[in-house]
């Protein structure tokens, strides 16, 4: 007698094209989110090819752990739309063992809010803010306002790469 197959597990993770950024995905909301192929493609363009094959977690919380992790670690007692956390600071070469970029947590709750108040696609709005939260895993800042103007040139013409609007422009 044969052993009974085992049924496969869905993929944990999605990576966009054979060099791109690998995504995890941890979903502790249930709300509409990207797919992970999407995810992984808008990092993957944010990161261009200065990460190839990292890995990229991608946490999706609610509103009150968001404000929590808001508070901890950037002093402000509110939820935010995507906080970045980095898992070292990125050398020239890539040690071989080194293999994950940092965690994007993401607050679905206030993306959404933001959209509607912004008059943005949804979809949109999330492709930006993996965006920009990918470019601040890459070292990219905007506490001074040269280092904001750079980082906003960077997302915009990713953005535009990626089939999305000027997101800094008004409607």
């Amino acid at each position: 007698m044969r052993p009974a197959r085992r049924r496969r597990e869905p993929r944990a993770a999605a990576r966009h094209g054979r060099r791109g950024v690998r995504v995890q995905v941890q979903r502790r909301v249930r709300s509409w989110s990207p797919t992970r192929r999407e995810l992984a493609r808008w990092a993957s363009v944010a990161a261009g090819g200065a990460v190839s094959g990292r890995e990229l977690g991608v946490c999706i919380v609610g509103a009150p752990e968001s404000r929590r992790l808001n508070a901890r670690f950037r002093g402000r007692d509110a939820p935010t739309n995507v906080l970045s956390f980095a898992s070292v600071a990125l050398p020239r070469a890539p040690a071989r063992g080194a293999r994950v970029l940092g965690e994007l947590v993401i607050c679905p709750r206030v993306l959404r809010a933001e959209a509607r108040a912004q008059d943005k696609s949804l979809k949109a709005h999330w492709a930006h803010l993996v965006v920009h939260g990918t470019l601040h895993l890459l070292g990219y800042d905007h506490e001074r306002a040269a280092d904001a103007r750079r980082m906003e040139r960077r997302e915009i013409a990713l953005l535009k790469r990626l089939g999305f609007a000027n997101p800094y422009r008004s409607s």
